[in-house]
C-alpha cells in the first residue's frame, strides 16, 4: 500500500490538541447554534490575540469556500482579482471565486516561487481600463506560497500598499500561514499592512476540516453571515469548526507544530540527492526529477506527484517523523 506521508500536509491526521478541543466542545452539551456559542467566541478571541487585531472572525469548513467567499466580497461580477498565476485560487479551486462572485474574474501575475513580483503588479495596475475586460478590484496574496516560500514582511507590505493606492481590496490566503509564522513572519503586521480579509489555515496546520475568515475591514462584516449562509458555510453546530482553533492556539501548538513541519522539510532538503527547484523556507520541498525516477519512487511505495511547474513536491506536516524523512531520503538515494 502506498505511503502518503509526503503527498500533502492534508494527508496527515489531526493533531491531538485539535481533537481534544473537539471532545471538550462536545462535552459542553447544549449550546446556541450558528456560531453564537461560548466555544466560538473563545476561539475568535484566540485568533484576535494571535494577530493582535481588532477583527471579526468567522469559522468555515473549507479553504476553497473561504477564499471564494472573501474574493466575492471584494470584487463585483464585472471585476477581477489579481493573484499569482500559480495561486491556489487560480489553479485548484475549479472556478469557485467566479461561481461565488457571479462572474468575478481571475488574472494571473508572474513572480518567482509563487511570490508576486512588484513590477508585475505595477504593470497590471497601469493597464488601461476598457469595457471589454474585467478591471482589477482586489489583490490575492498567499503566505507561505504554493512553493513553500515565505514573503518577507516588507515585500508583502509593499504589494499591499501598491494595491491600496490603486483602490484595490486585499485578500490573504493563509492556508499555510502557520508555517510562515514559524519561519519568522510577524503575524501582527497583517492588519496594519492593509489586508482586508484573511483566511487563517486550519486543515493544513493539523486540524480537522476548518478554516477561519478574519475580517479586518469592519465594513465588510455587514451581512457577512448572510453571505456565509447562502454559501452553505454558516454551520448550525459552528462550535465544532471553531473548537480546533481554540485547542491549537491555546498553548501555541499551531505555530509549534508548523515549526516541526518546517524542520522536517529542511531535514529532507539536506538529505535529498536531487536538485532543489525552490528555496526551502516553510514545509515544502520541490525538486527536479525525471519521469522514470518519479515512477521508481512510486514503485518503492511513496506517493508524490508533479506540481504546477513540473517539479516533484514533497510536503511535510506536524505529524512527519524524522524516521519517515530518513526513509524517503534513502529511497531517493536508491533511485538517484
Amino acid at each position: 500500500m502506498a505511503r502518503y506521508d509526503f503527498a500533502s500536509d492534508n494527508t496527515a491526521p489531526a493533531a491531538p490538541e485539535a481533537m481534544e478541543a473537539l471532545f471538550h466542545a462536545n462535552a459542553a452539551g447544549f449550546t446556541p447554534g450558528y456560531g453564537a456559542d461560548p466555544v466560538t467566541a473563545a476561539a475568535a478571541d484566540a485568533v484576535r490575540a494571535l494577530l493582535d487585531a481588532d477583527a471579526e472572525v468567522r469559522f468555515v469548513a473549507s479553504g476553497t469556500a473561504a477564499n471564494a467567499i472573501c474574493l466575492a466580497a471584494l470584487a463585483r461580477p464585472f471585476e477581477s482579482v489579481l493573484a499569482h498565476r500559480h495561486a491556489h485560487v487560480l489553479t485548484d479551486e475549479t472556478g469557485a471565486p467566479g461561481l461565488f462572485g457571479h462572474g468575478v474574474g481571475l488574472t494571473g501575475l508572474e513572480g518567482a516561487s509563487g511570490r508576486i513580483d512588484l513590477a508585475a503588479l505595477e504593470t497590471a495596475l497601469t493597464e488601461p481600463e476598457v469595457s471589454h475586460r474585467q478591471p482589477p478590484a482586489a489583490l490575492s496574496l498567499t503566505q507561505a506560497t504554493e512553493y513553500g516560500v515565505v514573503y518577507p514582511g516588507d515585500d508583502l507590505a509593499a504589494l499591499c500598499a501598491r494595491a491600496k493606492s490603486a483602490g484595490l481590496g486585499v485578500h490573504l490566503d493563509g492556508a499555510r500561514l502557520a508555517n510562515a509564522a514559524a519561519a519568522g513572519f510577524d503575524l501582527r503586521r497583517i492588519g496594519p499592512m492593509g489586508v482586508d480579509l484573511l483566511v487563517l489555515g486550519g486543515a493544513k496546520s493539523g486540524m480537522p476540516p476548518c478554516e477561519a475568515i478574519v475580517i479586518f475591514d469592519h465594513a465588510l462584516a455587514r451581512r457577512f453571515d448572510a453571505r456565509l449562509k447562502q454559501s452553505g458555510q454558516l454551520a448550525s453546530k459552528g462550535r465544532f469548526l471553531a473548537a480546533p482553533f481554540l485547542g491549537m492556539l491555546a498553548n501555541g501548538a499551531w505555530t509549534r507544530h508548523a515549526a516541526h513541519a518546517n524542520a522536517m522539510a529542511a531535514r529532507l532538503a539536506a538529505a535529498c540527492p536531487f536538485p532543489l527547484a525552490h528555496p526551502v523556507e516553510a514545509n515544502g520541498v520541490f525538486v527536479h526529477m525525471d519521469e522514470a525516477r518519479l515512477e521508481a519512487l512510486r514503485a518503492d511505495g511513496w506517493f508524490v506527484y508533479r506540481f504546477l511547474d513540473g517539479t516533484v513536491r514533497f510536503m511535510c506536516s506536524w505529524a512527519t517523523t524524522t524516521e519517515a524523512v530518513d526513509e524517503i531520503a534513502a529511497a531517493l538515494r536508491r533511485i538517484a
